[in-house]
C-alpha cells in the first residue's frame, strides 16, 4: 500500500505529459535527493526511505510512493510539494 497516492487527469498528448513529468521529477530530485529513470511510460524514483513511481497515460498521471518510517513524519509537506509541481505543469 502506498503512503502517497495522487491521480491527476490531463488533456495533453502522451509525449507532452511525459515531458512535464520529467520537469516535475527534476524538481523533486533536486529538492529531495532522489534518483529516477523511465521504464516505458512509468518513471521510477527512489532514495533511502522512499520508493515510488509516476505512471503516465494518455489521460492521467498517477503518483505513488512508499515512505520509510522517518519520511512518514514529513509526508504532508512531501505531498504538498508534489501537488504544487503537478499544478504548475498540468494546472
Amino acid at each position: 500500500m502506498a503512503d502517497i497516492d495522487i491521480r491527476r487527469p490531463h488533456s495533453r498528448s502522451l509525449k507532452d505529459a511525459r515531458a512535464a513529468i520529467e520537469r516535475v521529477a527534476e524538481h523533486i530530485a533536486a529538492k529531495f535527493d532522489v534518483e529516477y529513470g523511465w521504464n516505458g511510460d512509468t518513471m521510477e524514483f527512489s532514495r533511502s526511505g522512499v520508493d515510488g513511481h509516476i505512471a503516465v497515460t494518455a489521460k492521467e498521471v498517477h503518483v505513488t510512493a512508499t515512505l520509510g518510517f522517518l519520511l512518514m513524519a514529513i509526508r504532508g509537506p512531501i505531498e504538498r510539494e508534489i501537488h504544487q509541481y503537478l499544478d504548475r505543469e498540468f494546472g
